[in-house]
C-alpha cells in the first residue's frame, strides 16, 4: 500500500496498516524535502508512475487537499480499517476509507470515497457520509444522518437522528447539530448555530 501524506494523519495511516499487517510500500508528500519522518518508510517526491499498480490511501486530513488529490492520481484507492474499530458488515464503504482506532460505523451506513472517520467516532445505523468528509474524533452521528461532501464534523460534536448536513460545511468541535445545516455553513455552540 502507498500513502501520499506525511503528515499527522499519515502517520495514523501508517499505523493502521501496519496494524493489519500491510506493508507500506512508499510514501509520497508534495513538500517531501520538509518531512521529518520516523516511520517505516522514507518520503519520496511523488511520480504518479512510480508503482502505479499499488493501491493508494490519501492520507491528508484537509478535505479539499484530499479531494483534489484524488482528481490527479492514477493509482487504484485501497482502505485502511484499524483493528480495533467495529464496522458492521451491512455498511457500504468507498474506496479511500480511513477508519481510526475504535470507530464504529452500524448497520446499513454508507461511506463515500475518501472519508475518514477519526478515533472512537460513531456513525450509527443508516447515515451517509458523502465523499471526502471527515468524521472527527470522537463525534456522534446519530441514526439517519446525512452528511455532504467535504464537510468536517469537529471532535466531540454530536448531530442528532435525522439531521442533514449540506456540503462544504464545517462544524465546530463539541457542536450539538440538532437542525438541518445548509451547504457551506459553518456552525458551532450547543444548540450549533451558524457562526460564520
Amino acid at each position: 500500500m502507498l500513502i501520499y501524506g506525511a503528515g499527522g494523519h499519515a502517520r495514523v495511516a501508517a499505523s493502521i496498516l501496519s496494524a493489519c499487517g500491510k506493508r507500506v510500500a512508499g510514501l509520497f508528500d508534495d513538500y517531501w524535502q520538509d518531512v521529518e519522518w520516523t516511520g517505516p518508510c522514507v518520503p519520496v517526491a511523488y511520480d504518479p508512475l512510480l508503482m502505479q499498480n499499488e493501491k493508494l490511501i490519501i492520507a491528508i486530513g484537509n478535505n479539499s487537499v484530499r479531494r483534489q488529490i484524488a482528481g490527479r492520481v492514477a493509482h487504484p484507492f485501497g482502505t485502511a480499517i484499524h483493528p480495533t474499530a467495529i464496522v458492521d458488515r451491512s455498511v457500504r464503504l468507498g474506496q479511500g476509507v480511513v477508519v481510526v482506532h475504535r470507530a464504529v460505523i452500524q448497520v446499513d451506513c454508507w461511506i463515500g470515497n475518501h472519508v475518514i472517520v477519526n478515533t472512537a467516532a460513531v456513525v450509527d445505523h443508516e447515515c451517509i457520509v458523502g465523499d471526502f468528509a471527515h468524521v472527527g474524533p470522537g463525534a456522534v452521528l446519530c441514526g439517519g444522518v446525512r452528511v455532504g461532501e467535504c464537510t468536517q464534523v469537529g471532535a466531540g460534536s454530536v448531530v442528532l437522528p435525522g439531521v442533514k448536513i449540506g456540503r462544504e460545511c464545517v462544524v465546530g468541535a463539541g457542536a450539538v447539530v440538532v437542525s438541518d445545516v445548509s451547504d457551506y455553513a459553518k456552525v458551532a455552540g450547543n444548540p450549533a448555530r451558524i457562526i460564520d
